[in-house]
This record gives C-alpha cells, sequence and structure tokens, in this order.
C-alpha cells in the first residue's frame, strides 16, 4: 500500500498539472480561433458594406427610373403611336429590372418586395392605361393618360418603397 501511495504522490500533481496546462492551451486556442473568425468577419465586412450601400443606391435609382412621368420622357419618340409607347414602356420596365436583379442579394426580403411590387405596379398603371386609349391613338394620348391614372392613384408604391430603403440603410449604414 506504500508503494501506492508513493506513486500517487508523483502522479496526481502531475495530472494536475496536466489538466491546468490542457486547460490554459485550449482557452488560448479558443480564443486565437475566435479571433480569427472576427478578423475575417471585419474583413468581408469591408468588402461587402460597400457593395451593399451601392445595392441600396441602385434600387433607389430603380425605382426613381420606373416612376411614370420620367420613364415617359426617356421612352416617347415624336411620332410613335400608343402602341409602340406601350410596348417600349413595358420593355425599359423590363430592362432597368433585369439589369438589376442581382441587388436582391444584399437587401432584406420585405426591401426587395416592394421593389418587384412597386415595378408590378408601374406595369399595371400602363396597362390600364394603354386599355384606355385608342389602338390608333398617338403616344401622347397614352402618356397624357399614363400621367392622369399616376395623379389619380394614391401615392405610388415606388416612393413607398424608397422611404423604406432610406430607413433600412440609415439602420445598416449609420
Amino acid at each position: 500500500m506504500n508503494t501506492f501511495l508513493e506513486i500517487l504522490k508523483y502522479i496526481l500533481p502531475s495530472l494536475v498539472v496536466l489538466a491546468a496546462t490542457w486547460y490554459l492551451v485550449k482557452a488560448f486556442l479558443d480564443h486565437e480561433e475566435n479571433n480569427k473568425i472576427l478578423q475575417l468577419k471585419m474583413d468581408v465586412q469591408k468588402t461587402i458594406l460597400p457593395v451593399r450601400m451601392q445595392a441600396y443606391e441602385r434600387l433607389v435609382l430603380l425605382l426613381e427610373r420606373l416612376q411614370p412621368a420620367g420613364l415617359i420622357l426617356r421612352t416617347n419618340i415624336p411620332g410613335m403611336t400608343a402602341s409602340n409607347l406601350h410596348s417600349a414602356l413595358l420593355q425599359a420596365i423590363r430592362d432597368e429590372f433585369d439589369h438589376n436583379l442581382s441587388q436582391q442579394l444584399y437587401v432584406s426580403v420585405q426591401a426587395w418586395e416592394l421593389v418587384k411590387n412597386s415595378r408590378e405596379e408601374t406595369i399595371k398603371l400602363i396597362n390600364t392605361a394603354g386599355s384606355q386609349v385608342s389602338t390608333d391613338a398617338s403616344s401622347t394620348d397614352l402618356a397624357q393618360q399614363i400621367l392622369i391614372s399616376d395623379i389619380d392613384t394614391s401615392p405610388l408604391l415606388a416612393n413607398q418603397a424608397i422611404e423604406f430603403l432610406k430607413k433600412e440603410t440609415r439602420e445598416y449604414f449609420f
């Protein structure tokens, strides 16, 4: 039994030192891993933050460009028929939207839904106005009908979407 106690006197302190060393090394390695993860996140933020900000800027620009008055001014060419203008407006909306489709990666789901819904609302406004003018009408007649419909409707969803994007931008970046 004395031999067992003698061996225990040497082994027990060694086990305590081993356990303490293991604990300290593990704590150090965990701390280092957390620091590396934090540094990686900071590096990603440095890259992603400007891209996300640009996405919000581009979506606000998209929504502004989808406003009926500006869209008509950019699209209407003198001598166009209402049918030609109608097609050109819808194509311009499609092109603008398709050009900014990838921005949905950088904004919230709610923000993207508002952008999509405002596009749909603008298309609906143009289609409704297009159905109210005759097929042989001039582009001016269609433009007039679109602008009247735009004025008569409550504020466009695009304006609400722009305000939402501004609010979300302030929350994330400022």
